[in-house]
């Protein structure tokens, strides 16, 4: 027989052996939010769910139930042979843990795959992350990366992350680079998958005596961030990259490659023209237009972007800033290792 889980015994689980966490939710339901790492194998697709709803509606909970059993039915081999191609420990859930997860658990139990049922199922482990969020303690000192646009602060921190550094990448969280061209060749998330991926990412390194992160506004893309991290990010250590402009430009064409999202690249440079010197403005537009992306990109961080951040660097004080002149990449998490081993050092 199939086994009830609570979101705690889950965690639990994941941590002593590899567990795969399977959405039988509709496709649409598990895009919309979902437990990060899990993967989807729908009892019904978006069409069937919503024909069962309407019978549930307008004829009877009976009714959507033998139209149900029919559905599953016909599928009901292709479904098993799914989870049984599956080899590690699996744990279903669906939306309230009701008739989806526990008609999934029954019938593979019935072949003899075990599974495990997550009691609640995503509307239960929506309100933990609530729960987790309202309950968010930032005693650890912050190291936010700052710098003009372009400097690979993204690609700093990820490489920073890969060798084991306690890092919040907000903007992978977002699926969102934070200007109004930063949705290009994206689907930003909504709140509820950015604050899953966020509760996520925080609990490995909530121990840790510091974190790295991004210096960001409120809101990235169509997510606001945590009000405790934001008041973190003003009184944190400001590591700011100054890079040449060269290596700036290249960094977004290539992060952004203009070449193969080359209307939504207009379209958003039309939102912020008018900021622009009309003259300037106008050669920008034209470069876009004829393909002349690196011409266009060095225009705009000379005369949007690099006056704006001049103003923000200057809202913070002397002491909170520390100034990482570098080439490249390499050279700033060359730095940036520097200063944090530093930081152990100060800690031992």
């Amino acid at each position: 027989m199939f086994k009830d889980i609570t979101i705690h015994q889950l965690l639990h689980l994941k941590d002593k052996k590899e567990m795969v966490l399977i959405d039988v939710r509709s496709p649409s339901e598990y895009k919309d939010s979902t437990i990060p790492g899990s993967m989807n194998i729908p009892l019904f697709n978006d069409e069937e769910r919503a024909e069962i709803g309407t019978i549930y509606k307008q004829i009877s909970v009976q009714a959507a139930k033998e139209r149900g059993l029919e559905i599953v039915s016909a599928k009901l081999p292709s479904f098993i042979k799914k989870f049984g191609q599956i080899e590690a420990e699996k744990t279903v859930f669906c939306w309230r843990g009701g008739m989806r997860s526990r008609t999934t658990a029954t019938v593979l139990d019935l072949m003899g795959i075990h599974v495990y049922r997550l009691e609640g199922g995503i509307r239960e482990y929506r309100k933990w992350i609530v729960e987790q969020l309202e309950n968010l303690e930032f005693q650890k000192k912050a190291f936010v990366l700052n710098g003009f646009t372009g400097t690979g602060k993204t690609l700093i921190l990820r490489r920073l992350q890969e060798k084991g550094y306690p890092v919040l990448d907000l903007e992978k969280m977002a699926n969102h680079r934070g200007s109004i061209f930063g949705q290009i060749g994206l689907v930003p998330y909504n709140q509820k998958t950015f604050e899953s991926l966020f509760v996520n990412c925080w609990l490995p390194i909530r121990n840790s005596p510091y974190v790295l992160f991004e210096a960001e506004s409120k809101r990235i893309g169509k997510v606001v961030l945590p009000p405790l991290l934001i008041q973190k990010k003003e009184k944190g250590i400001q590591l700011i990259v100054d890079m040449p402009i060269e290596e700036r430009v290249q960094h977004i064409l290539e992060d952004y490659q203009p070449w193969e999202h080359h209307a939504e690249c207009i379209e958003a440079f039309l939102k912020i023209k008018k900021r622009i010197h009309t003259p300037v403005a106008s050669q920008i537009i034209s470069d876009l237009k004829l393909g002349h992306f690196a011409s266009a990109v060095r225009l705009l961080l000379e005369y949007y972007y690099d006056p704006l951040y001049k103003y923000t660097e200057n809202q913070f004080s002397e002491n909170q800033r520390v100034i990482l002149k570098v080439k490249n990449v390499d050279e700033a998490v060359l730095l940036i290792q520097d200063i944090l081993k530093n930081e152990e050092t100060k800690i031992r």
